[in-house]
């Protein structure tokens, strides 16, 4: 019966790491840049969005290339050169 328990405890403790691990991760906030920037949405790459995008919350969890709703920091005045958009797409 001990056995059984240190098992139980030791899954239970091994699934409570990886639950922290996930929320950590999923709470990237990148600094804002420091020249002056602008949100440009629809460009950034699976996993490389920036920041809060209408499926998820934080940056680094886009989970498609070009996603309307994620954004990047660019500079002022890049985003339309690049084919992005300043706001992100509307449903509808």
């Amino acid at each position: 019966m001990k056995a059984h328990s240190t098992v139980a405890v030791a899954s239970i403790a091994a699934a409570i790491t990886s639950v922290l691990a996930l929320a950590a991760q999923a709470q990237v906030h990148p600094e804002k840049p420091t020249y002056k920037y602008e949100k440009c949405y629809g460009v950034a790459k699976a996993g490389m969005n920036d920041c809060f995008t209408a499926t998820s919350s934080c940056g680094g969890t886009a989970k498609v290339d070009n996603d309307p709703s994620a954004w990047k920091y660019v500079p002022v005045g890049t985003c339309l050169k690049i084919k992005g958009a300043l706001a992100p797409a509307k449903k509808g």
